[in-house]
């Protein structure tokens, strides 16, 4: 179909590609975030194969690469530094042609921004509800007043305010029972790999390394919500203190105030459609999961390129929502389930039979099965955009 104009409400990861993928199949786009300014907060960020691809299906996968840092070597270890399954990035690349790559997600909100045009995205504008301004046309409300367009695009995150508009009647995500911390190191550290996971009970620590010689960092702690610390930092250095290295040394490369500290939830109960009308959810909006296998903007990255295509193929925005349904809520569901399955497996065992009984298994596995255990979600093959506009 003919490109329209379409508003994008949330300028994350996935707004920001939704908005570049209908820009290049003909639409104009308008994306308003409520933040009043862009701090680019976060810390860093694994984008595996399906990613990168839909990446390069925006035409922004080779800036992402010269930034980010390939991994190639890490693994999954426990406290004591011994391995319970190596992860060959290697493998990966020739099974996929890429690794998994590590990159601040500032820099990569930066990548992503710039690929849109000035005057593109709006800051500080809240949306507050919907306007049903006719069968053919929907309209935003926010502070300044309504704007209409073709297609709303709610990519409001976790807590979708549009996703409660939609559905009211559903369940609002769930705590997972379990929080994280995070941070980017202040200075540049060198960890013995690129990635790798710490299973303890109840407990988690991972680090990417990045290309700039800093590393991210993450705890994922077992904790009812709402828990906070007045100096989490030192809280940590007590936690892994006898843990191996490098992670007493990322604890030590970082400024207290560098933390990031968020509950992690999910939509427990999978919404029945990511579409209503000439609305379409995209992301954690959609999908809300937790982070335990590394696809949360992986799949929102792929939800921007589905839009995007099947808007550029149908003959019709109805048609068009209906396809991207189709093919968009049983693949993100799925990974929401086996995410949520990998936490309870990992990080969130804490009884020591249990945890002693996973690391066996672990340890006596084949060779291989790290490997396909990521190829399963990772690859994934982009559909076709024609850019119209370039």
């Amino acid at each position: 179909m003919d490109g329209g104009n379409a508003v994008v409400v949330g300028g994350g990861i996935g707004g920001l590609a939704a908005a570049i993928g209908l820009r290049r199949v003909g639409w104009e786009v308008t994306v308003l975030e409520r933040a009043a300014a862009l701090g680019d907060a976060g810390a860093g960020i694994s984008l595996h194969t399906n990613g990168i691809r839909a990446l390069d299906a925006l035409g922004v996968g080779a800036g992402v690469r010269e930034a980010a840092r390939p991994q190639y070597t890490g693994g999954t270890r426990v406290p004591g530094g011994g391995w319970l399954a190596r992860m060959d990035g290697a493998a990966l690349e020739r099974a996929l042609g890429t690794p998994i790559v590590g990159i601040p997600r500032a820099d990569l909100h930066r990548l992503l921004r710039a690929a849109l045009p000035d005057g593109c995205l709006t800051v500080g504008a809240e949306v507050t509800s919907l306007d049903p301004t006719g069968p053919d046309r929907v309209g935003v409300v926010t502070g300044d007043g309504i704007r209409e367009a073709d297609l709303v695009v709610a990519a409001d995150g976790v807590n979708s305010g549009l996703r409660r508009l939609l559905f009211p009647g559903h369940p609002a995500p769930a705590y997972s029972g379990s929080t994280v911390l995070r941070a980017l190191t202040d200075s540049p550290v060198t960890p013995a790999s690129d990635f790798e996971l710490t299973w303890g009970r109840g407990a988690e620590f991972g680090h990417i390394a990045l290309a700039d010689g800093r590393a991210e960092w993450h705890a994922v702690l077992n904790s009812p919500p709402g828990v906070r610390h007045p100096d989490p930092l030192e809280v940590l250095r007590r936690r892994f203190r006898d843990w191996h290295e490098p992670i007493p040394a990322l604890l030590a490369a970082t400024r207290p105030e560098a933390v990031l500290h968020h509950d992690i939830h999910e939509l427990t109960t999978p919404l029945p459609a990511f579409t209503t009308g000439r609305v379409a959810l995209l992301g954690d909006a959609a999908h809300a999961m937790t982070p335990n296998l590394g696809q949360g903007a992986c799949q929102a990255l792929e939800d921007a390129v589905s839009l995007a295509a099947a808007l550029a193929a149908a003959p019709d925005i109805g048609t068009a929502l209906s396809r991207y349904d189709t093919e968009r809520r049983p693949r993100s569901q799925s990974v929401a389930r086996a995410a949520r399955r990998a936490g309870r497996m990992g990080q969130r065992l804490a009884h020591p039979l249990a945890v002693a009984v996973r690391n066996t298994a672990l340890r006596a596995a084949p060779d291989g099965v790290t490997l396909r255990a990521i190829l399963r979600h990772a690859d994934w093959t982009p559909p076709s955009l024609h850019p119209r506009n370039e």
